[in-house]
Order: structure tokens, then sequence, then C-alpha cells
């Protein structure tokens, strides 16, 4: 797992063990996040969401063109796991492709979408407001299970293009994939703690990070409607934002729609300023 800048494995000791698709290959051991993992990672997260909120937008546009650069560096290793997870040669190359387009055109909108949600407000009186974006805090990503990378990616760019640091459970059916992304995390220019990756089970460690008074937000991909329930009914005690989608995995390759400024604006609040006018 991947968790405030460094790779960790459980505090509990447990693991789930992975064969390549078809059962060839070597079983190999990945971690299975607890609640204190998940706590842990909140914690990162909500340690690194002042630096990273404020940097400049241009800044983090920057750091998300680097996270595009170690991500085409490891491509060829990325599209590895993903065969290994049950891709074709043609379908990992692809997603792999898809997914380095997908950090270019969030790292495009990280200084470019504010434009577009903020507002100067017509009052009445001797004042002016202005309406802008500004980051929710962190937030808790519930990966889907396919497309393994490109969800994973698709899903967390967004979040953190609006400011926001973030907690993502990674897909039950290729966790090696996420950890390999981790690599590309670490290699980054990004800062400790603003994506932090969890491996295991999404039915138990998620509703505890639902009821966590300090995770703002949660962002559902192909959860099932008991468990998004659930999640929903833990999260109204704190008032947290919960987003949810069920994309096929096709949908996720539609790069004008899901990269669309409104995935960002998903996870921002707007703030209203009010000016004196006038002498």
């Amino acid at each position: 797992m991947f968790v405030g800048g460094a790779f960790v494995r459980s505090e509990s000791g447990r693991y789930t063990q992975v064969r390549d698709h078809g059962g060839a290959g070597a079983v190999e051991n990945i971690p299975r996040a607890s609640r204190k993992d998940g706590r842990d990672a909140v914690l990162a997260a909500a340690g690194a969401l002042g630096g990273w909120s404020a940097r400049a937008a241009y800044n983090r546009g920057q750091i998300l063109y680097r996270l595009a650069e170690m991500l085409e560096a490891r491509r060829a290793e990325l599209a590895a796991s993903l065969e290994r997870g049950g891709q074709g040669a043609g379908a990992a190359e692809r997603e792999v492709l898809s997914a380095i387009d997908r950090a270019v055109a969030y790292a495009g909108w990280a200084d470019k979408y504010q434009s577009l949600f903020a507002s100067l407000n017509p009052v009445s009186g001797p004042h002016f407001t202005f309406t802008v974006p500004e980051p929710m805090g962190v937030v808790v990503i519930a990966a889907p299970p396919r497309p393994a990378l490109l969800g994973l990616a698709g899903a967390l760019l967004p979040v953190i293009t609006a400011g926001n640091t973030c907690v993502v459970l990674a897909s039950e059916a290729d966790p090696r994939t996420a950890l390999v992304f981790g690599e590309v995390l670490a290699t980054s220019d990004l800062p400790g703690g603003v994506v932090n990756v969890l491996t295991g089970q999404l039915a138990e460690v998620l509703p505890h990070l639902a009821a966590h008074m300090d995770v703002a937000a949660l962002d559902l991909h192909g959860v099932d409607a008991a468990l998004a329930k659930r999640l929903e009914e833990a999260a109204a005690a704190s008032v947290k934002r919960v987003r949810a989608r069920s994309l096929g995995e096709a949908e996720w390759f539609d790069d004008r729609a899901a990269t669309s400024p409104r995935w960002i604006e998903r996870f921002v609040e707007m703030k209203t300023i009010w000016h004196p006018a006038g002498p």
C-alpha cells in the first residue's frame, strides 16, 4: 500500500494472495487494509491538504504533467501488470496510453477550471460579490473494478486537480496494478499524502472511512447498491458529500466525457466573497 508517500504493510499483517489471470505464475501477497490503515491514510491525506490546496494552480498543473511523464516512463511495466490481471496485450497498451492522456488533460485543466466556475454576481447595493471554487478537503475514492489503471487514475485526477487530497481503495479485481501505480506516484513530484492507495476489501474498510469525521466526501465507482446504502447512512452523521457513478468499462475511454471539467466541479465548494464598492 502507498500511504503518506511511502510503501507500507498492513498494520494487521494480513494479506490477500493473487495469481496471474488463468492461475499461472507465482502466488503474490497483496496487503489487506484494515480499519487502522484507513485511519492512517486519512491522517496522511489531512496532513498534506494544507500544502497541496495552497499551491498555485499552475504549479499543481506542472506536478500533474510530471506524473504523466512518469506514467510514460513506466508504460511497459504498467501494461505488463494489466496483462497479468487478465487484459490482452493490445487492450493493456491502450489503457496505459489512455491513463497518460488523462493525466495530461487534467494537468491542463488545473489552472483553467476556475474561470469556468467562478462568477461576479450582480447585486443591489454599495458592494459586489465574487463566487470562487475551493477544494472540499479529504476525499475517499472507491476505484472501479475495471479498468484497473484508467479507472484508478481517472477517478483520482479530477479530485487532486481541484486541490483536494485523497484516499483511494484500489480495484479488488487487479490490486497489483494499483501498487505499480503507487511506484509512479512515489517517483513523481506529487507531495507525500496527496494520494494514498489502499488495497483490500471495500466492504471492510469503506464504512469506517465513510464515518470518519476528517473525510469531506466519498466518490464511489461501481459500488453495489447495498454497500452504497451503508456508506450513505454512515456519511450522513457528518454531512459528507456522496458522489456515485457506475460507468461501463468502455465509458472510461471516452476522453471527451471523462476529462470534462464537470468531473472537477463534483469536488469543489463555491465560496462567495462580499466586498465594499465605491468611496
